[in-house]
């Protein structure tokens, strides 16, 4: 099979509910669309049937490749794997499989690409989660747009279609703690929002628990952000400018009136404010060793269990080197 014109690279996690209608609007899409397609299936431990389904198919259908992880990498990971297997001369389109994001408007966003555009990114104009989940997201984009020292898209994800070179770019950045809407925007290139409705899920829960989103949220934050560093900075100057002035407080307390304040109460308070202080800050501090501890043992991003391509079966090994 020759090198598709586009990849369509798709993370899946437990949606044997959602495959068949999935592929049959993937294969709508590949039957009329100008160029030609590959699309890439990337089952991400997942516990029911869709590695059977995607092993299937992939036996069955030449233009779906399927790449099968070991076990459960989460979602940026996936992702991550199934862009290092593009074959795309032209361009590669990333989806969800839960069909919230309609891979129809595949044809929409490759005529941006052919004006030039190496990024053509969609903006959700409505989202239909409950309440929490809008409110968390909303709040996390508009903070990481005010301390971010990139600039990051308000109200986007991953659903997007970017230029072969900018998939390429992506897959030699060494990040292992991986927030690819951020590394997608500190590329650049010529970039473009377009916005659509977002629809419910077809089938079944989101896989993004509150747990998985805090851990995207923190990659975001200290990948992309000065502020927690900053953070500590400012914190340890004010504690000193606190001291600074309770000192001097007491001093002229002393010339004053002959006495200084009293009270355990207050010293307790002082104390456990300058300990949680501490605290945060060794936190902090902390959270940046433990990204760099990971970083520097330089294992691979994931492991491939199975990967079947032009209907063979592909040698496992380990994937996603970092150096």
């Amino acid at each position: 099979m020759l090198a598709p014109a586009i990849n369509i690279v798709i993370p899946l996690y437990n949606e044997e509910d959602v495959f068949d209608k999935l592929i049959n609007r993937l294969t709508t899409i590949m039957d009329s669309f100008e160029k030609t397609i590959e699309v890439i299936l990337v089952d991400d431990g997942s516990s029911d049937r869709t590695a059977q389904l995607m092993t299937d198919l992939a036996m069955k259908d030449q233009r779906f490749q399927s790449v099968i992880l070991s076990r459960n990498f989460g979602h940026q990971i996936a992702l991550s794997a199934g862009l290092q297997q593009i074959t795309a001369t032209e361009a590669v389109f990333i989806i969800d499989a839960d069909l919230q994001d309609p891979p129809e408007l595949l044809g929409e966003f490759y005529e941006y690409y052919k004006q030039g555009y190496d990024v053509v990114y969609a903006v959700r104009k409505n989202r239909k989660e409950n309440f929490l989940k809008k409110f968390a997201y909303k709040s996390f984009y508009r903070l990481m747009d005010k301390i971010s020292y990139i600039h990051i898209p308000l109200d986007t994800g991953d659903f997007s279609l970017i230029s072969a070179r900018v998939a390429h770019l992506m897959n030699e950045m060494p990040e292992q703690s991986r927030f690819l809407r951020g590394m997608r925007s500190w590329l650049g290139f010529k970039q473009i929002g377009i916005e659509y409705n977002r629809e419910e899920r077809q089938s079944g829960e989101s896989k993004y628990t509150l747990r998985k989103l805090f851990q995207l949220a923190f990659n975001g934050v200290f990948n992309f952000s000065e502020l927690p560093i900053k953070l500590i900075t400012n914190l340890g100057l004010l504690t000193i400018i606190s001291s600074i002035c309770y000192f001097l407080y007491v001093v002229a307390k002393k010339l004053v009136y002959g006495n200084v304040p009293e009270g355990f109460t207050g010293l307790l308070f002082v104390l456990v404010l300058f300990g949680g202080i501490q605290l945060l800050s060794l936190g902090l501090i902390g959270e940046y060793v433990l990204r760099i501890f990971f970083q520097v043992k330089q294992r691979p991003l994931f492991i491939i269990k199975e990967n079947i391509k032009n209907k063979e079966i592909i040698e496992s090994k380990a994937n996603g080197s970092t150096h």
